[in-house]
């Protein structure tokens, strides 16, 4: 069974404490062996979440929890930006040392490129901070569209939905690609009877990308560009017919499915955290016109984009 050691500090966001036993007691559910321990652990016996109404944690584990854990998870705190306590950073350095995975979740990425881990790595943190995280870490190769980024045994993470991504990359990692997509239809229950798209997109989302993904990253970085299938080619250093079938393998998707599920993503953050008109969305996310936007995003998501904005905001 895989051993994973959260590491908790004062200020941990609340969501970013209870979405790894969501994950893994979801996969637990989708078969018999895909189990995982949990250890949370702390340099001191008891935590505060953040917020004006925190909670008083008490973790199980010191920094003894993190000894022969499979992988670590650092989580954002606050005060990410002036150092840990005492002890955290030797802790970590030990595990790397070890031969665990080391994973961050949002500003936790803060905490572990301040290890020096990090340096010649690709990462990511909450995308409103990457600019300050490649100011202060200029060793960390900053990755500002990543949602997860794995870079030899280092993942981080944007933490969005308190890194719940992560550790759906985690559950494929350790119990395979499979039962990855199980878990995540046991999480989500569609709120449509016409989900079946939106269930293939998840599960070609969990598809490795090896060897493609400085591409795919490429693409996503510009989703308001419509580049040709030989550009791609090109920056993927392979020919039209090995990027075709390289895509295939990889995600399920041609290159252009591909872009246009990136396209998707990128129009449900701006609804999400914006205020822009659909025509102005639909401008800045290369689909052309209003009524292409709201085609691809209805067929995709389920639902309208007025509709998926209005959920968003509940």
């Amino acid at each position: 069974m895989p051993v994973v050691a959260l590491l908790v500090l004062d200020g941990v966001p609340g969501h970013q404490l209870t979405t790894p036993g969501l994950v893994f007691e979801a996969a637990a559910g989708t078969h018999p062996r895909a189990r995982t321990e949990l250890r949370v652990c702390s340099v001191r016996p008891a935590v505060a979440t953040a917020g004006p109404l925190p909670l008083d944690i008490t973790a199980p584990w010191g920094t003894d929890g993190l000894e022969g854990a499979d992988t670590v998870v650092l989580t954002g705190h606050d005060g990410f930006l002036t150092g840990p306590p005492a002890g955290v950073l030797d802790a970590v350095r030990a595990a790397a040392a070890r031969g665990s995975r080391v994973a961050a979740v949002g500003t936790g990425t803060f905490t572990l490129a301040a290890t020096g881990l990090l340096d010649g790595h690709r990462a990511t943190t909450e995308w409103c901070r990457t600019a300050e995280l490649a100011a202060r870490h200029p060793r960390v190769e900053v990755d500002p569209a990543g949602t997860v980024v794995a870079d030899g045994p280092f993942l981080t993470s944007a933490g969005v939905f308190g890194g719940i991504d992560l550790f759906l990359h985690l559950i494929g990692l350790d119990h395979g690609p499979a039962v990855a997509a199980r878990t995540v239809r046991r999480l989500i229950a569609p709120l449509y009877e016409d989900a079946g798209a939106t269930r293939e997109e998840i599960d070609r989302e969990l598809a490795g990308t090896a060897g493609l993904e400085p591409t795919m990253r490429w693409l996503e970085a510009r989703p308001q560009d419509s580049p040709t299938l030989a550009e791609i080619a090109t920056h993927a250093r392979t020919s039209v017919r090995s990027l075709n079938r390289r895509f295939r393998e990889r995600t399920g998707l041609t290159p252009r499915q591909y872009l246009l599920r990136v396209r998707v993503e990128r129009a449900r953050e701006l609804l999400e955290t914006g205020d822009l008109t659909v025509d102005e969305i639909a401008a800045r996310t290369g689909f052309g016109s209003p009524a292409s936007l709201r085609r691809h995003f209805r067929r995709l998501t389920g639902v309208t984009p007025r509709t998926y904005r209005l959920r968003s905001r509940l």
